[in-house]
């Protein structure tokens, strides 16, 4: 087996793994952070937020990893893109999901002091936890913002070196332009989140697609050999 079919391997598994992560993560969250008394009940409950923050850093560090390894392939074909790619989904994305892990923790650690607060004080600190509450949910807005850009660079690299078939190329680019629009609709509340959710599932649906492409069939070998002859000309 060679680098490359490794590497598609590798990519495929860590792109599930990151989606799975990430999903889990909502589904353990959610039932918490969506009632009006989360603070209480994070503090009956604490073992849902923290998980869910794990899970979200498992998921960061998953996708951060992907780029890092498509790099040396993808600069072949084009290297400012494909550093950009490893900008937009490593580093930049990576940053957004540890911010969502830390306001998940200062939730936990608030909801510590509310419930062992007075009445006096926790007006104060149910404020405080709606700040971290709603920081997370811009960050979750930037984050789309962020990992949009990435994926459109990927799927415009990937449809123009036919690395995969053009047709999972085609699918990624439509699916994140969709993603991509939920940031804004959400940014001016034209758009609630589980509307946003069910536009965001075809590029969910996709990357698994992909996923398992690569790890079945790996990349096109024509354009490897047809990258490789390139760089052997230059």
């Amino acid at each position: 087996m060679n680098g490359e079919r490794k590497t598609a391997i590798l990519v495929g598994v860590l792109f599930i793994i990151g989606t799975v992560a990430g999903v889990f993560s909502v589904l353990i969250t959610q039932p918490v952070l969506a009632t009006p008394d989360y603070l209480a009940q994070i503090s009956a409950n604490e073992n849902p937020v923290i998980v869910g923050a794990l899970l979200v850093l498992t998921m960061g560090l998953a996708l951060a990893l992907v780029p890092v390894l498509l790099f040396p392939i993808l600069k072949k074909h084009n290297e400012a893109l494909a550093l950009g790619y490893v900008v937009f989904r490593g580093a930049l994305e990576m940053a957004c999901y540890l911010a969502m892990a830390i306001c998940w923790f200062f939730l936990i650690q608030v909801s510590r002091e509310t419930a062992a607060a007075g009445a006096s004080t926790a007006p104060y600190l149910q404020s405080l936890g709606a700040v971290f509450l709603n920081g997370n949910g811009s960050t979750n807005n930037i984050l789309a913002i962020v990992f949009s850009l990435g994926a459109l660079l990927l799927y415009f690299l990937l449809y123009r070196s036919r690395l995969v078939p053009r047709w999972i190329s085609v699918w990624g680019f439509i699916a994140i332009l969709l993603h991509f629009s939920t940031a804004f609709l959400m940014m001016f509340r034209i758009l609630d989140s589980d509307s946003a959710t069910i536009i965001s599932l075809p590029i969910l649906v996709q990357e698994m697609v992909m996923a398992i492409w690569l790890i079945v069939k790996g990349f096109n070998p024509t354009a490897l050999t047809s990258a490789q002859r390139v760089q052997e000309v230059l």
